[in-house]
């Protein structure tokens, strides 16, 4: 067990003065959609302040590694990118909102969870785990939320703390501390919380953070997973680095503008591999895995492509769909369940006008072997 994986560990070097990397990572919540300012009211602010008053001596890094509306199964193709490359001392994981709490639970979603968790812990970092509400949870007859337990699951078997936010606000709305009207205040968005919601977020992290300190709870990897080893095996393939381009693709830069900073594509893509206009002619990728997902970006200009796995029917997709108004990211799975032992023929067709474009960054394959290479254009 490395001693990384120890909360009274870190706490000794923190105390200490040491140079420490904490990173966030989730959804828009970790972000800080709605708070008034994100780099100062949101949860990840807030607990950073935290940490830096109750550790005056500290060096403290911060890393905000938070992309809105995406959960675990785009976070297994980041982790080594985002989080890992910044060699961190402290890991605060928030994707339970956006895996989708609410039945049914996705078993798929519950793997890439856990390979998250196994993943960083086995690389020796504590990680607190961040359980955040919307406002369906803290109202009369709030839903059933499955995936909460699942997830305190996964933590209890890693050794991990929770930082329970829905039970907390729930608490303190059913005592009239609260009302959830300001704790959501920014109608119709009901699932980002305002200053005073991201303030009980973080106190409810906090919390567990602070008690994991106490008792020097120690991050742990059990022998066997508790889901499928789907994410194990995870890797994020740069479509310009497999080799010679067809005719109509070319490599280029990811945007500095997105229709929100966690949006700003310049912060999660290495380059961009662009197909442009009506003489774009297919890419054909030979794959071995379960999985593969396309992660790219957005933008008004997108157009349309096709999906062909295996010589069959092609499935039609609008890259452009989310991107009218400004840049945005692309996350879309084009081949699932597949059997990972032999090779699976998949040809991405673009279907553009003059004018458009397509923009993917890496087509990401999980379960081993995990490959992916250009076949015979």
């Amino acid at each position: 067990m490395s001693p990384r994986a120890h909360f009274g560990d870190f706490d000794r070097r923190a105390r200490a003065g040491e140079r420490l990397s904490v990173v966030f990572f989730g959804g828009s919540l970790t972000w800080g959609a709605q708070a008034t300012d994100p780099q100062l009211t949101s949860y990840r602010a807030l607990t950073s302040r935290k940490l830096e008053e109750h550790y005056p001596a500290a060096h403290f890094r911060f890393w905000d590694a938070a992309i809105g509306g995406t959960g675990s199964q785009l976070g297994a193709f980041r982790l080594e990118r985002d989080v890992l490359a910044r060699r961190p001392d402290l890991v605060f994981l928030d994707f339970t909102i956006n895996d989708t709490p609410y039945a049914p639970v996705i078993p798929d979603r519950l793997a890439a969870y856990e390979s998250l968790v196994r993943r960083l812990v086995g690389a020796g970092v504590p990680v607190v785990q961040a359980i955040f509400a919307a406002k369906r949870d803290v109202l009369p007859d709030a839903p059933e939320r499955p995936l909460d337990a699942l997830h305190r699951e996964i933590a209890a078997a890693y050794g991990l703390p929770s930082g329970d936010a829905v039970s907390l606000m729930r608490e303190r709305v059913a005592a009239g501390l609260a009302d959830p009207d300001t704790l959501w205040p920014m109608a119709p968005d009901v699932t980002h919380p305002g200053d005073e919601g991201y303030a009980l977020y973080a106190e409810a992290v906090w919390g567990a953070f602070a008690r994991a300190v106490g008792e020097e709870q120690v991050c742990r990897v059990p022998e066997r997973m508790l889901h499928p080893d789907t994410y194990l095996t995870a890797t994020r393939n740069r479509l310009s680095k497999l080799g010679t381009l067809p005719v109509g693709w070319s490599v280029g830069r990811p945007h500095r503008l997105g229709m929100a900073f966690d949006f700003t594509m310049s912060r999660w893509l290495d380059d961009v591999t662009l197909a442009r206009g009506p003489e774009a002619v297919p890419i054909r990728l030979v794959v071995r895995g379960r999985h593969v997902l396309l992660f790219g970006e957005a933008t008004p200009l997108s157009g349309r492509y096709e999906v062909s796995v295996n010589g069959g029917q092609p499935t039609a997709y609008d890259a452009g769909a989310n991107a009218k108004n400004g840049n945005f990211r692309l996350v879309q799975f084009i081949a699932q369940d597949l059997e990972p032992d032999r090779d699976h023929l998949v040809e991405i067709i673009p279907r553009l006008n003059a004018g458009q474009e397509l923009r993917f960054e890496s087509a990401c394959v999980s379960g081993f072997p995990a490959t992916v290479r250009l076949a015979e254009q």
